[in-house]
């Protein structure tokens, strides 16, 4: 995992870099004889799913993953995220890789785990990040993290998309928003 400065974070090289983990991580599954399925968290990681479904040329789609229903601050955020939850395969059995752009408080992770539960039981998830900058307040950690940066706790740190499906970040000051 890499640590490079805010200035010198390219979410194009990154993503090449955790395709290229993810193709490791794929092999290990064909080991076994079992394709687990790609799901995305709204927005950023549905972006690195479908394009890492399209590169490694992964049957099926992937998945898009809401954390909206089951976030602990559903009465401070209301439904911050329009997209919602849609699995094109059965959940009971499978083997999931969670896919998201920024791993920071796991508060997240948590909400989609407890909404991939109300589809079923998965036989394992992993989760697939392609950058964690720390400050977990939950016992959550990635099993792939490309890239580890430290933001002050008024910063967050975003994946955009251009309109050609390239990537880069955007670092928003949130000292201004009150809550």
């Amino acid at each position: 995992m890499s640590s490079p400065s805010l200035d010198a974070l390219d979410a194009e090289m990154l993503y090449l870099d955790l395709r290229k983990a993810m193709q490791q991580l794929l092999a290990s599954y064909a080991s076994h004889g079992s394709a687990p399925h790609l799901v995305g968290i709204a927005s950023g990681g549905v972006w690195l799913a479908e394009r890492l479904q399209v590169d490694l040329k992964l049957a099926g789609k992937s998945g898009t993953l809401s954390s909206s229903m089951h976030r602990d601050d559903f009465a401070k955020r209301g439904l911050a995220s329009s997209s919602q939850t849609q699995l094109p395969f059965d959940v009971n059995g499978a083997h999931l890789v969670v896919v998201d752009d920024v791993l920071y408080t796991g508060r997240t992770l948590r909400a989609v785990i407890n909404e991939l539960f109300d589809y079923g039981r998965p036989a394992s998830i992993k989760l697939c990040v392609l950058v964690d900058r720390g400050g977990r307040q939950l016992p959550v950690q990635p099993d792939i993290a490309v890239a580890r940066i430290t933001l002050a706790e008024s910063q967050s740190l975003a994946l955009a998309r251009a309109p050609d499906g390239g990537f880069s970040f955007e670092v928003l000051d949130n000292s201004a928003q009150t809550t």
